[in-house]
């Protein structure tokens, strides 16, 4: 079975100075890795034409390339590299700032993919600094992109590929252990712990995130009121409450009420005045309608 508490550093990609990183977000052990789980997503598997882009918006372009970068210098140390792409509907400038290592990343006449933002003004379409792939591969494009909460020097790409190797492991070395029985699983068609774990991370479409999610609250909420439930009975059966009088009624206290109580209430009274008689320690939560007043409050009780 998979070792959780492994040390963050000893996962491949990572290493002690990124380890350093990772503890800032108090990512310590492979646990703590693949349960780091991200704070949205950016949906990069739908390409839109070039005539639809609109200002703005972050979108993906599936589109060939029809010049060749070109690079210009605005001042000593800064440079703009330029590409022009098109697809059967337009053309749109591909921009880029400082980003040297392009100038013969990509080849006249063939397509690739590119996400990021538009600017579209007077007719002008641009798309500044975007992510890319190449026609026929899909590590940034094509897909649902899980966006996760970092520190300075960690980027999106790194902490990704860490999480994916992450998973990667646990996988080889035989999966996370089922931590809800088959029983639960079945009623509440619950996606099994590494089905759930791993589309959190890298959901194949919304659908998939949605039941990966569901699973993984059903089961923070159920583990929440388990020890709960827990804790009230160890409560209950180590500590003895107050045993008041059996003599002492309510009764008086109700008749000189300016208003009459309900059934329901009368209910619930009875049930506090035999709970004040006995030694075990009463739990009640009193409920009132809202904007309800002390003449008119309609009163539930439940332990």
């Amino acid at each position: 079975m998979v070792d959780l508490n492994k040390e963050v550093q000893y996962i491949k990609g990572v290493g002690p100075n990124r380890a350093a990183l990772l503890n800032k977000l108090e990512i310590n052990t492979l646990e703590d890795l693949i349960t780091y789980y991200p704070r949205n997503y950016e949906d990069r598997g739908k390409p839109k034409k070039i005539a639809e882009l609109q200002d703005g918006e972050e979108t993906l372009i599936d589109v060939l390339v029809v010049s060749r970068m070109s690079e210009q210098r605005i001042r000593k140390n800064m440079a703009i590299y330029k590409l022009i792409v098109r697809d059967d509907t337009g053309t749109c400038i591909i921009t880029w700032f400082n980003q040297s290592y392009l100038k013969n990343k990509f080849k006249l006449g063939e397509r690739y993919k590119f996400y990021g933002k538009v600017s579209n003004k007077y007719g002008k379409i641009e798309m500044n600094s975007p992510v890319f792939d190449e026609e026929e591969t899909s590590k940034n494009t094509g897909k649902i992109i899980p966006i996760y909460p970092l520190t300075y020097k960690l980027s999106q790409n790194t902490i990704r590929q860490v999480i994916e190797n992450g998973l990667q492991l646990v996988k080889n070395e035989g999966g996370l252990e089922e931590t809800l029985p088959d029983y639960l699983l079945e009623e509440y068609k619950l996606d099994d712990i590494n089905t759930a774990i791993t589309q959190i991370h890298f959901p194949i479409d919304f659908n998939k995130f949605e039941k990966a999610r569901k699973r993984l609250v059903f089961e923070e909420l159920l583990s929440m009121q388990m020890a709960l439930i827990s804790l009230k009975n160890k409560y209950t059966k180590e500590e003895d409450g107050i045993a008041y009088s059996k003599e002492v009624k309510m009764s008086q206290a109700i008749n000189d009420l300016p208003f009459k109580l309900t059934k329901a209430q009368l209910k619930v009274l009875e049930e506090i005045d035999n709970d004040m008689e006995s030694i075990k320690p009463m739990n009640r939560l009193l409920q009132g309608d809202v904007g309800s007043r002390k003449n008119s409050s309609s009163y539930d009780s439940s332990i």
